[in-house]
């Protein structure tokens, strides 16, 4: 009996390794067979909260795996949760899919827009992003269904990340409480995972409400819009110099008028407000909102305010963020063929610094670092346990929210980040649901890191979700 114990002692290692290998090759054989799905969502390219057909591909995806689909989650059209398996640990994979406005682009490496598409562009790789998650959540449903480990997959298809905040809404709802524990990923230009945070961010669009007339033949009845949002602009501006080091201001124009001629009675204009912290973020939302107030005051015209709401900034996981870069690290195997190095060399002459394609082979520690932007997985990471790490699907040097990015995206340069990706959530979640010690240990962590403070969503009271902040105003006929 005794000699039986101990070859059971020794065999356990070898068969736990065994089972988790078997899932991480699930998760490789599921990528490679959704990388056609992948491709129609970079090819659809839809924006924040119209990710229809999208969500629908992915859905699909999941019922015929047997995975249990909640549709139109949170109040979100295209938001679904889809899970597998009963009882905890409950682990969450979450994902994205939507696209970027005017950054349409070809799978070529140099600056060519779709001819046939709709503008819009996967300039963060978002189309890799849900794929890859729920490749590696369809491998781990597999391994609970075949009883090697117990518990709970669940996926979540999160719309909306460019600026939308889809999972603000998604935390406020309750869909992350009985989480033990969460992960995503992002593609990027290299691979990196650590103990990384972002910036908290509020998002804002200025509409300005004045007076048309013709612009030469009486002037002095119109009352222009657009000066107010160009005088709105310019405060922001002038804010920059008296703020706290680490804030980011940022607008974009959306609707400022149609003709020359024509003195413009409606403008529109997009702004956020970033820093590392997000109470400085909400000590910052009054000046900006100040800004716009004294532009409407000066112009002689109504300012309406569409409040869009806040992310927080992550709260890091060491416990969680050391596992992924243990398995990030194992699992990389990215190298260039000879079709993708001639890819990767000619899309870099329109970098104006080149980087070594060898990096794709290395992990970057990102531990103790920022994103520099903002990502509403923060959000999440203040409800429940949360990591992330980044796979090289875009050439080294490739910057985000670019055509190029666009462009590797829809190559195999990005269908090999998005397996590794998938590989790398699988056998991270399989490690979490064989060692209850590592979810109690990164729960504990998340508990230390808090400090006592409470999660709230920086919204308004019974904020709905922003479904149409990707559509410009129109003035009088969008009110």
């Amino acid at each position: 009996m005794r000699t039986l114990a101990l070859a059971a002692l020794l065999l356990a290692p070898a068969l736990a390794h065994a089972q988790k290998d078997a899932a991480v090759r699930a998760a490789a054989a599921h990528a490679d067979a959704n990388w056609p799905t992948a491709l129609k969502i970079w090819e659809w390219a839809e924006p924040g909260y119209q990710e229809k057909k999208s969500a629908a591909a992915l859905a699909e995806v999941a019922e015929r795996a047997g995975f249990a689909v909640k549709k139109g989650v949170a109040g979100i059209p295209t938001a679904f949760t889809a899970e597998f398996g009963t009882g905890k640990p409950v682990i969450g994979v979450m994902g994205e899919f939507d696209a970027l406005p005017e950054l349409s682009q070809e799978a070529v490496p140099f600056r060519k827009p779709r001819a046939d598409g709709n503008g819009n562009g996967q300039a963060c790789g978002h189309h890799l992003f849900g794929v890859a998650s729920l490749s590696a959540a369809l491998a781990v449903g597999e391994q609970i269904k075949a009883g090697k480990i117990r518990g709970t997959v669940r996926f979540y298809m999160c719309p909306a990340e460019e600026g939308g905040a889809a999972k603000v809404f998604m935390a406020r709802a309750g869909l992350f409480d009985d989480c033990d524990t969460v992960l995503h990923w992002h593609p990027g230009s290299r691979n990196t995972a650590g103990d990384a945070t972002c910036l908290a961010r509020i998002a804002v669009k200025f509409r300005f409400h004045g007076t048309a007339s013709h612009a030469a033949g009486s002037p002095e009845k119109g009352r222009s819009a657009l000066d107010a949002l160009l005088l709105a602009m310019h405060a922001v501006e002038l804010l920059r110099e008296h703020t706290p080091d680490g804030t980011r201001l940022h607008h974009a124009v959306t609707s400022g008028g149609g003709a020359a001629n024509v003195v413009p009675e409606f403008a529109e204009g997009f702004f956020y407000v970033r820093h590392p912290k997000a109470e400085v973020v909400k000590q910052l939302y009054p000046r900006l909102l100040k800004c716009a107030q004294g532009a409407a005051l000066a112009t002689e015209t109504r300012l309406e305010v569409v409040y869009l709401g806040g992310t927080m900034e992550i709260l890091p996981n060491n416990t969680l963020s050391e596992l992924a870069k243990k398995n990030l690290t194992a699992l990389n195997d990215l190298k260039y063929d000879a079709d993708e190095t001639k890819f990767a060399l000619r899309i870099q002459e329109t970098f104006p610094d080149k980087v070594d394609l060898d990096e794709v082979a290395k992990v970057f520690d990102s531990a103790g670092k920022s994103s520099g932007g903002s990502t509403d997985v923060g959000d999440v990471s203040w409800v429940v346990p949360v990591t992330g790490f980044g796979t090289s699907c875009w050439v080294p040097g490739t910057p985000g929210h670019s055509w190029q990015a666009v462009a590797c995206g829809g190559t195999t340069i990005g269908k090999k980040g998005m397996n590794l990706a998938a590989r790398t959530l699988a056998a991270t979640a399989y490690d979490l649901f064989a060692d209850p010690a590592l979810v109690a240990a990164a729960k504990a962590e998340h508990k230390k890191r808090l400090e006592g403070k409470k999660y709230e969503a920086m919204l308004d009271k019974d904020q709905p979700p922003p479904l149409d902040y990707r559509t410009p105003g129109k003035g009088k006929a969008g009110e």
